[in-house]
């Protein structure tokens, strides 16, 4: 049970905004946006409310071009349908008195030729690699994991194009009512794809060294905050992961040359996902003291993490903040249950992706019991 001394529980200022705690919601691919067009709808405005005791919501990644879809009845930022149905769900997440980012997403090669009129994919390179994303198949409307195939690469006048798109979409973001965007250069869609070695093996200004790498993020992260300000702007990177064809032996200094950039940039904070799997590549602790040598304003971390590894983290000033996935998918009031001890509800796997209200919206918070339900009548028993 948390104690009043656990830093979970202690404010924080993220964004120019004081927040109560520091339990965010991690963002986590749902499925549940409206077809066709994946549009956001009502249904997901009343599962982010539901959860909006979070320190901070960051949502579900969404496309921010219908080129950047890689996944089924995930939700975009790049219609005007689309702004107008997120604008149910930053509107909902206010009225609780919540707080709430959007995340944009490309996830280059992650993808399927169906979702692009038969065309394949795109990524910095032409690379095979082994992946793959959920599809739902139109003949049956069952969704399955199906492979992704070999990409093709971009050319320099698409990667400026894609540049273009990230700043609508974060234009779009605030046009919808959000506090700020997370750009998402992590898990191995486009941006991270950029950086390392084993997916981007391009020989002009894109590729090659560090500081080539490093082009196309820094390109997205100065577009969006000249866009809607550096306070509004933050982005998430993975450096530990290894899956995906993702092993590239230069990413830990690319991240972190990276993280002196954001630094200097001024962004709202930076969002680290650690592997969770149970073979995956340990977050050392090296590599948690450099980055905070390097970047010291708010840091988020994500990443399979309970209470006691929350408050280490938070104690030994690594991080400023902890999200949590799947807790917050079966305990809509997760910060209260932590905070008060109280017994989490079971997250139901077979539920994630895709579906209705069941596994979704449907999940309760523990009850409040009033004080006067709680102290006897003692003009009653007298």
């Amino acid at each position: 049970m948390s104690t009043i001394a656990s830093p979970l529980f202690t404010p924080a200022v993220v964004a120019g905004h004081t927040l109560a705690h520091r339990v965010v919601m991690a963002p986590m691919t749902r499925a549940r946006s409206t077809q066709p067009g994946d549009v956001p709808n009502a249904l997901n405005a009343r599962y982010y409310a539901q959860r909006a005791s979070a320190a901070l919501i960051v949502t579900e990644a969404s496309q921010i071009s219908a080129q950047g879809k890689g996944y089924s009845f995930t939700p975009g930022i790049h219609s005007r349908e689309q702004v107008v149905g997120w604008r149910l769900v930053t509107d909902a997440v206010h009225a609780a008195g919540g707080r709430i980012f959007l995340q944009l997403w490309h996830v280059g090669r992650m993808s399927h030729p169906d979702f692009h009129d038969g065309e394949l994919p795109v990524a910095p390179s032409a690379v095979p690699f082994d992946a793959q994303i959920w599809k739902v198949d139109p003949a049956t409307g069952m969704g399955a994991m199906v492979d992704c195939p070999t990409p093709r690469a971009l050319t320099r006048d698409e990667i400026k194009g894609v540049v273009a798109d990230f700043r609508r979409a974060a234009r779009n973001a605030m046009t919808a009512g959000f506090d700020g965007v997370e750009i998402h250069g992590a898990n191995g869609y486009l941006i991270d794809q950029f950086l390392r070695t084993t997916s981007n093996v391009r020989t002009d200004e894109y590729g090659g060294s560090r500081e080539n790498r490093l082009r196309f993020l820094t390109e997205v992260v100065n577009a969006v905050a000249d866009e809607v300000g550096a306070e509004r702007t933050a982005i998430r990177l993975a450096p530990f992961l290894t899956a995906r064809g993702m092993a590239c032996p230069d990413i830990l200094p690319t991240i972190l040359e990276a993280t002196e950039f954001l630094q200097a940039r001024g962004i709202a904070y930076l969002h680290l996902v650690e592997a969770d799997w149970d073979d995956a590549p340990q977050f050392t602790e090296e590599f948690r003291q450099a980055i905070r040598a390097r970047f010291t304003r708010p840091i988020i971390v994500a990443g399979n993490y309970d209470e006691a590894r929350a408050d280490w983290v938070l104690s030994s000033g690594y991080a400023d903040l902890v999200a949590f996935g799947r807790p917050f998918v079966a305990n809509p009031d997760f910060p209260r249950r932590l905070a008060d001890g109280l017994p989490l509800a079971t997250f139901d796997g077979s539920t994630l992706f895709g579906g209705d209200e069941r596994g979704y919206s449907d999940y309760s918070a523990w009850p409040v019991v009033d004080v006067a339900d709680r102290v006897p009548d003692t003009a009653s028993l007298a």
